[in-house]
Formats: structure tokens, C-alpha cells, sequence
């Protein structure tokens, strides 16, 4: 109805003078005598029709444009939004700058969330490129090496196609593991929940794992002699889940060392935990350690090898089964991840 607050004004003082008009001419047609009261009614009158003349015609300018703004503020349609009715004896100036001031925190918030959302995507991208970048280059030498006559060289071609082939589980290693985390963060995996032995499960991987740990002259062992311990959990992830802590306990560990497994019974959860005495992680690297593609230690992990996804899997699962996984660790000392499981259900 109105846009600026000098028409509200305007149209609220011809009323007001039109008013007063009428109530004189009112007056004088009849040939009234105006006595002081009549003068001072007069006043009165035109005091209180101003009042709420003006009351009523700021009330509804203030609605119109205090609603625009809370509608603006709550990212409503504005065709499909309920007005809110309010009135100039309420503080309306101090909860619309309370409400203001709440939406602004919201939006700054909003802002850095986008910020480090579009970092981490730069650096995912940047770790990606760089993780498959090194197998491709690899697979291109030799492939280009056996264009350029060692196909026919006995010694050379079955080697280097071998070294190709190792180039190219890589890259598969790397587009399964991405695949599973898209998975698991679009909320496409179905767990298979169970019960099951959580101690014979781990057996199972740290068998599994045994000839990498010879390798490295790492003892796997348990922390003491367990007696069968029943999870409720998907047995095939949580086996992915101890596969790829033990391995990286391995991987990472001081040749010599040892991984211990731990199990304890905490009220309605099963506590798991893998520690090894390797170099440890320092306090800065921790928050981070599940992020995909991050590495402690570049160099080194590159050529360990690795999709660089397994921690952030690993987070993922464990997270979907309604749980957190936690790291503790001291450098010279040592690391212990660890994450709980539901007790078997009957």
C-alpha cells in the first residue's frame, strides 16, 4: 500500500486535518457558541482520532515491511508465507535486529562452511590427480619401452607388462575404494547386521595378514587369550574395517615391532582397539588422518603404496554403525585406533 514512510505520514495528517474540518464545519453550521470545554474536547478528540490514525496506518506500513524481511530472512516463498502481526508496543525494532543479527551469524557460518568445503575439494582433486597420476605414468613407460622393441626382447617384455599390471591394480584399487566411500557418504550401503565372534573375526584378518607382517619382522598378537566375544555388526565391513587398521599398523610400523588387539566389554559395546609402538603421529596430523587422500607422511606412504582411502572407510563404516572411531598417539611411542560394536542381540 505504501512504500516510504513519508506517505504513511502524509496520508495520516489529511485524514487528521479532513477530520478536524468536518468536526468545525460541524460546529459552525450549527451555530454552536465554543465554549473553553468544547475547545478542549475539541483537542481531545483530535488528539486521540490522530492516535490511532497514525497507529493504524504505521502499524500496517511496519507489517508490510517487517514481514517482507522476515521472509527474506527465513528463505520462505513470500506468496506461501504466513504473516506475522505485530505491533508498535512491542519492541519490534530490537527483535527484528536480534533476528537480523542471528541470520547474519547463520550466513558467516554458512560461508566458511562453503569455504573449506571448496578447499577440501581443491585438495581432493589435487591428491586424486596426483595418486593416479603415478600409475599412469608408470603403465605409459612401460608400455612405451615395449613399443620401442622390448616386445620382442624375452627378458624384457614379460617383466615390464608384469610391472604394467601392477600399475593397473593400482588404479583399480583406487576407483573401488572411491566407488565404496561415494557409497557409504550417499547412505547406498545396506548393512547386513549379524551376530558374530569379533574374536574370531580378527583372527581370521590377522592370518590373513600374517606374510606382510614377516616381512617386516612385525608381530600381530592379542593383548591376552579371549574367549569368543559377540558383536552385532556387518561382518564383512567390520572385517574391512580390522583389514585395513591391522595393515596400516604393518605398513607403518618400525620393522621389529608388534600390533596388539585389544578387546574389552563396556556395558552394551564391545571396545576394539589395534595399537602398535611404530613412530607415532604427531598431535597436529591427527584431526585430519581421516580425510581422503591425506597422508602423514607423503613420501613414505607413496611408496608404500596404497589407495590413501582406507582410514577414510574405515570412518565411514564405523560411523554407520551408529559409533565414532578415536586415535590416541605419542611420537616414539606409539598409536591405538580404536571404535566400539554393539553386544550381540539375542
Amino acid at each position: 500500500m505504501f512504500s516510504r514512510p513519508i506517505q504513511v505520514i502524509t496520508v495520516g495528517s489529511i485524514v487528521v486535518a479532513l477530520l478536524s474540518g468536518a468536526l468545525v464545519s460541524f460546529l459552525h453550521y450549527f451555530k454552536v457558541e465554543i465554549s473553553p470545554m468544547v475547545i478542549i474536547g475539541v483537542c481531545l478528540i483530535a488528539g486521540i482520532l490522530t492516535f490511532f490514525v497514525y497507529l493504524f496506518l504505521i502499524e500496517k506500513f511496519l507489517n508490510s515491511k517487517i514481514n517482507l524481511i522476515h521472509k527474506i530472512i527465513k528463505k520462505e516463498k513470500i506468496t506461501n508465507t504466513k504473516s506475522k502481526r505485530i505491533k508498535l508496543t512491542d519492541d519490534v525494532l530490537e527483535e527484528l535486529t536480534k533476528e537480523t543479527r542471528v541470520w547474519a551469524t547463520e550466513r558467516r557460518k554458512e560461508i566458511l562452511k562453503l569455504r573449506e568445503q571448496a578447499e577440501f575439494r581443491t585438495e581432493f582433486l589435487g591428491n586424486l590427480a596426483h595418486e593416479l597420476k603415478t600409475p599412469v605414468f608408470s603403465i605409459q613407460g612401460y608400455i612405451l619401452t615395449l613399443l620401442e622393441g622390448g616386445l620382442e626382447d624375452e627378458n624384457v617384455n614379460r617383466e615390464f607388462l608384469l610391472r604394467a599390471s601392477k600399475g593397473v591394480d593400482r588404479m583399480t584399487d583406487i576407483l573401488e575404494d572411491l566407488d565404496e566411500i561415494t557409497r557409504l557418504e550417499s547412505d547406498r550401503t545396506k548393512l547386513n547386521l549379524k551376530n558374530f565372534d569379533i574374536v574370531e573375526q580378527t583372527l581370521d584378518v590377522m592370518e590373513g595378514l600374517q606374510m606382510r607382517a614377516e616381512d617386516k619382522d612385525i608381530t600381530i598378537k592379542f593383548a591376552k587369550e579371549y574367549s569368543p566375544v559377540m558383536v552385532h555388526a556387518d561382518k564383512g565391513k567390520i572385517s574391512q574395517v580390522l583389514t585395513n587398521l591391522i595393515s596400516n599398523s604393518i605398513s607403518y610400523g618400525n620393522e621389529g615391532g608388534e600390533t596388539e588387539i585389544r578387546i574389552n566389554r563396556l556395558g552394551e559395546t564391545i571396545l576394539i582397539e589395534i595399537a602398535d609402538n611404530g613412530p607415532g603421529i604427531e598431535e597436529h596430523e591427527i584431526p585430519r588422518l581421516f580425510e581422503r587422500f591425506y597422508r602423514v607422511d607423503k613420501s613414505r606412504a607413496r611408496h608404500i603404496g596404497g589407495s590413501g582411502l582406507g582410514l577414510a572407510i574405515v570412518k565411514h563404516i564405523v560411523e554407520s554403525h551408529g559409533h565414532e572411531i578415536s586415535v590416541r598417539s605419542t611420537v616414539g611411542v606409539g598409536s591405538t585406533f580404536s571404535f566400539e560394536l554393539d553386544k550381540a542381540k539375542k
